[in-house]
């Protein structure tokens, strides 16, 4: 769950991001796992629900890093956090993710899947510009 304040927009990396409503230091924490609002499944839940269902917690969930055979799908803005291969996060800890650098009000936060999820692969045909350089217009596919 998302600890700072944020807010939806559009993303120059895909679709829609979440952005800092307000600047976050450097260290600040800035996610922590709580299981009040972050759904931890299991692969055998998850089985079972219906087609809908599934591709949303394919699309928005990833695997819980020492609790194999859980999937988290998080309830608030965090399920929106958009992938960089130079993110401003670091998500390296099950519980608790953490500011990297100064992130401005107004920006995009970025975390790399590859620190929680060993078997994030990109998607074929998807095309992502880093998040350092937001000025870019992404490629046409």
């Amino acid at each position: 769950m998302l600890i700072v304040p944020t807010y939806i927009g559009p993303s120059l990396i895909e679709g829609v991001g979440v952005f800092a409503a307000e600047p976050i230091s450097s260290g600040c924490a800035i996610w922590t796992l709580d299981e009040r609002f972050d759904q931890l499944s299991s692969i055998t839940d998850i089985d079972a629900l219906p087609e809908v269902l599934r591709r949303f917690v394919s699309r928005y969930g990833y695997p819980h890093m020492t609790r194999p055979g859980l999937t988290v799908v998080e309830f608030d803005n965090g399920r929106f956090m958009n992938h960089a291969d130079r993110p401003n996060t670091d998500f390296t800890d099950p519980n608790i993710g953490w500011a990297i650098r100064d992130i401005a009000a107004g920006e995009e936060i970025t975390c790399d899947y590859g620190e929680f999820d060993p078997q994030f692969v990109m998607d074929e045909g998807r095309q992502f510009i880093p998040a350092s350089r937001p000025e870019q217009d992404p490629a046409p596919l």
